[in-house]
């Protein structure tokens, strides 16, 4: 198992893995009712209703509790604006001017989102690179239920042809290995990897002294050409020895060059 040092047992994945049998169906539903154990233990919890009043009692207790916003629905809009941007490289600047808000208060807020457990910040890799690095962190909605709630995606065909399915399932699988350090008591040593050249990895993992690189590709059919940036990125890394995985939404394990694996999705998170 993947990560199998970092112990995690995700009970939640089989609720919903036992009654379907094809893996995109699958992947759906788990991105359409999350990893929170009410909307995905009891089918009958309607998943629009729960997720909306979960949104409701988050921004009417917790954030009026946490700090003074006078405007829950702009805030509530800045919430859309981080569903948007799920995956992407943090740009507060675009953001406020596209809310009409100033960077300070769009700084503000992103650090109440982040107190509450709903979005985190993931941070490049630095470790002998120097100014080539990219130096912005990545935003990540922390749950693929609100976040797909935020977006407007409410069904499995609407989602799966969503152009936001890439970056919904990179924050899922990478949403899910920042849980299994927290629930294991572990403090996340968790990046990603960008260069001014243009070589990309989605996740760095450091961990007990090992080098994990990892890439999420929402496609059936893994490719030689994905697992490109995984072998330059593992040569830049040669004196660490790293792995290399790519996980996608192939059924089996599967090797796309020298020394990249390829590993269905539900198998890196357990299920």
């Amino acid at each position: 198992m993947i990560l199998d040092e970092i112990q995690y047992v995700p009970e939640l994945l089989s609720y919903i893995k036992t009654s379907i049998m094809d893996s995109l169906s699958f992947l759906a539903e788990v991105l359409l009712r999350g990893f929170y154990p009410e909307p995905v233990i009891n089918p009958k919890v309607d998943r629009k209703l729960w997720c909306a009043s979960y949104i409701t009692t988050y921004l009417e207790r917790d954030i009026r509790t946490l700090s003074k916003v006078g405007d829950l629905h702009q805030f509530e809009r800045f919430l859309v604006a981080c569903a948007i941007r799920t995956g992407q490289i943090l740009n507060l600047s675009d953001i406020a001017r596209e809310l009409g808000i100033s960077v300070p208060t769009a700084k503000r807020w992103l650090s109440l989102l982040e107190t509450g457990g709903q979005v985190f910040l993931l941070y490049p890799y630095f470790q002998s690179m120097g100014k080539r690095m990219v130096k912005s962190p990545k935003l990540y909605v922390t749950d693929p239920s609100i976040c797909t709630y935020l977006l407007a995606l409410h069904s499995p065909e609407v989602l799966l042809a969503s152009p936001y399915l890439g970056s919904l399932f990179e924050t899922m699988v990478i949403a899910d290995i920042l849980k299994r350090f927290y629930h294991s008591g572990e403090k996340p040593s968790l990046y990603y990897l960008r260069t001014r050249d243009g070589l990309e990895v989605d996740l760095v993992i450091e961990y007990n002294g090992t080098l994990t690189l990892m890439e999420m590709k929402a496609t059936r059919t893994p490719l030689p050409k994905h697992a490109e940036h995984l072998s330059r990125a593992a040569r830049m890394f040669a004196a660490r020895d790293p792995r290399s995985i790519l996980v996608s939404l192939y059924p089996h394990p599967l090797s796309l060059s020298e020394g990249v694996k390829a590993y269905p999705w539900d198998a890196v998170l357990g299920g």
